[in-house]
């Protein structure tokens, strides 16, 4: 478990700093990631290349974003952390959330292993 947490805190770490190879540097190259909010999958992602473009794009929303892992838990293959999340807005959005606009979230993410290698991530807010 310890290993999963290392290379859980290494992710967290590299997208605070927003360094897409570091982010990249333990998932499998089937990784599969989805964005679950409200309960509904709203993005889901296959393979290195596709979560490399959402990442460079993500990239362009935020002046600052901030995940501040709160706890851990663990099972057979699978981690789980829960998540103070803060950004701030980079640009204007359809929605009406402004340039500059400061976001505060509570989450979680779900990280599916094998070998040591990130197979499948969730993020779920």
């Amino acid at each position: 478990m310890i290993d999963r947490e290392k290379i859980i805190e290494n992710y967290i770490a590299s997208y605070n700093q927003f360094d897409i190879d570091k982010m990249m540097a333990d998932f499998d190259d089937k990784i599969v990631f989805e964005n679950i909010q409200n309960g509904e999958v709203n993005m889901t992602l296959s393979g290195l290349k596709e979560f490399r473009n959402q990442a460079e794009e993500a990239k362009k929303y935020f002046s600052e974003r901030e995940q501040t892992i709160t706890l851990f838990s663990h099972s057979e293959n699978q981690s789980e952390i829960a998540i103070d999340y803060r950004a701030v807005l980079a640009m204007d959005f359809p929605n009406g959330m402004q340039k500059g606009q400061e976001l505060n979230l509570k989450g979680k993410s779900v990280f599916e292993f094998l070998n040591n290698k990130i197979v499948r991530l969730a993020d779920i807010s």
